[in-house]
């Protein structure tokens, strides 16, 4: 793979949680995962994956060990941990647009906003009212597209 077809993925939440558990997208994750390039994570993603499993340790009984697991392989990448914010202008644009909740809208314009500087930029996600913003935006990797997630 060349430098110019190298991936830029940012990854919502719901696709880092797919690669930490089995679920109906893991096997998607996990090829996207394995794919060279820049893969970039947010600290609002992070926070959310550190909730999720949080909750399924408080209520649905998971392990300590599996809980430790999931999050060592969360910090061991692929992606990149931004500490960055989305440009407010396009929080509003976007919030006009497309009926995200607020979590999600963040993480759409936050990669719109990536987006100027990595052109080539293109979102994970399997909640299915993102994706179909994403797809709108032009976020959507074409791969994705196949298996697009179901309501």
């Amino acid at each position: 793979m060349t430098g110019a077809d190298r991936v830029v993925l940012y990854w919502d939440a719901s696709a880092i949680v797919s690669a930490l558990f089995r679920d109906r997208y893991s096997s998607e994750a996990l090829q996207w995962a394995a794919v060279e390039g820049l893969h970039l994570c947010s600290s609002l993603a992070w926070a959310e994956v550190h909730a999720v499993v949080a909750r399924l340790q408080r209520e649905a009984g998971l392990p300590d060990m599996l809980a430790e697991s999931a999050l060592q392989t969360l910090e061991a990448g692929p992606g990149r941990l931004l500490a960055t914010a989305p440009d407010p202008d396009w929080i509003g644009r976007l919030a006009a647009r497309w009926p995200l909740r607020g979590a999600d809208l963040w993480h759409l314009a936050m990669a719109v906003t990536l987006r100027r500087e990595l052109p080539a930029l293109r979102m994970l996600t399997f909640d299915s009212r993102l994706y179909g913003a994403a797809l709108g935006e032009g976020l959507a990797p074409e791969q994705a597209a196949a298996s697009s997630p179901q309501p």
